[in-house]
């Protein structure tokens, strides 16, 4: 009895601290104003979603999405998070699992247990010891040119929808 509630504390203890490092590093992306960001949305960790996802401002994701995901903000990806989406973004912030190609305008800091597979497009990326990053990377050196990747995304959506 005593094991099982020692186990569920350390879970608990995990989840803390993967929510404090994701803070962190939003705070030190944004600056000390941080804590005074106010979220766009948060996908809890029971949500299951699936299509597209368009938004400005900061989104926190910690449940399931299937699709894609559209923004020039800031994508934070909870430890519990599984997203197999299109990411197209301005920072993302992961310490969950991506499956699918991802493309970051700004930024892309990836924070251990994450996993990431796909290609990754960004011109600055980091990770920590004990992520796992499966596929390829490019890393322009022109921002106007992964700025034009993620512009030429949403052109090819409005032909499609229009």
């Amino acid at each position: 009895m005593f094991q099982e509630h020692d186990e569920s504390a350390q879970q608990y203890g995990a989840r803390v601290t993967a929510v404090d490092r994701l803070s962190q590093e939003l705070a030190s992306l944004l600056g000390g104003d941080a804590v005074a960001q106010e979220m766009t949305a948060l996908v809890d960790a029971r949500t299951i979603f699936k299509g597209v996802i368009r938004y400005d401002g900061t989104v926190r994701i910690d449940g399931r999405v299937e699709g894609e995901i559209h923004t020039r903000g800031v994508l934070l990806v909870g430890k519990d998070a599984v997203i197999r989406a299109k990411v197209y973004a301005g920072t993302l912030v992961s310490c969950g699992r991506i499956i699918g190609d991802v493309i970051a305008t700004e930024k892309i800091s990836l924070l251990a247990p994450a996993i990431l597979k796909g290609s990754v497009t960004t011109p600055l990326l980091s990770m920590e010891e004990g992520v796992r990053l499966i596929g390829t990377t490019d890393m322009p050196d022109d921002q106007e040119e992964n700025l034009e990747i993620l512009c030429a995304t949403d052109r090819e959506e409005v032909a499609r929808v229009g």
